[in-house]
């Protein structure tokens, strides 16, 4: 069984949630990243919630989505949506099936080819702060500063957790992101975490988590 591409204006009809009164709140816990030890990295125990992380790495297949699976396996089995948003390869469905994640409830948002990455980042905002996913990954490869914040803001109003892939030479430019880890060698490194001190140490997965091919 294959995940669905469905336009984005439908999803966003038939599942948008509408806020009145938000009122401010505690911080809230983390939702773990599967990883003990990286739990035990981050400030809140996990990846931080309502927020916008970014995963940057110096190529694309350095262990991006293995990080990241364990996460998406977790809410799609809990029937808890999740969204990739025009993803620049073709997720092979067998593998995430045998690492866990329930297809029914993972999303694949194909954006118009013509609107270029303009558009994918706008459909990575409007699924962000839908309030329709429990989890959004962009690679928004191009994005300047007010468009980082953006995302920042519609993940916090979507109550969401948003996943930036991007390249490491963004890695030394500020960003309003929550967390930023780095893939360093072997090692992800945590750049900046809010709410905490960033570590010393890295954290590398162990090999038998990594998304099969």
């Amino acid at each position: 069984m294959a995940a669905h591409v469905v336009p984005l204006e439908s999803l966003l009809s038939a599942r948008t949630v509408w806020r009145a009164g938000r009122q401010a709140a505690p911080a809230p816990l983390g939702e773990s990243t599967g990883f003990a030890a990286l739990d035990a990295l981050l400030p809140h125990g996990g990846w931080p919630q309502g927020a916008l992380s970014e995963l940057l790495i110096p190529v694309e297949g350095v262990g991006e989505l293995t990080l990241l699976v364990p996460t998406i396996a977790r809410m799609t089995q809990a029937g808890r949506l999740v969204a990739l948003i025009a993803p620049p390869f073709c997720p092979y469905a067998p593998a995430w099936q045998r690492a866990g994640v329930d297809l029914r409830y993972l999303e694949i948002v194909d954006t118009n080819a013509q609107a270029g990455s303009k558009g994918a980042l706008w459909a990575f905002e409007q699924c962000l702060r839908s309030a329709a996913f429990s989890a959004v990954l962009g690679w928004p490869s191009n994005a300047d500063s007010p468009a980082l914040r953006r995302l920042q803001v519609a993940a916090d109003t979507g109550e969401c957790l948003g996943f930036a892939v991007r390249d490491s030479r963004h890695a030394d430019n500020p960003s309003p992101a929550a967390l930023r880890i780095e893939r360093v060698q072997a090692d992800w490194r945590i750049r900046k975490c809010r709410g905490g001190q960033v570590p010393s140490q890295g954290f590398a997965p162990p090999s038998h988590h990594a998304l099969p091919g």
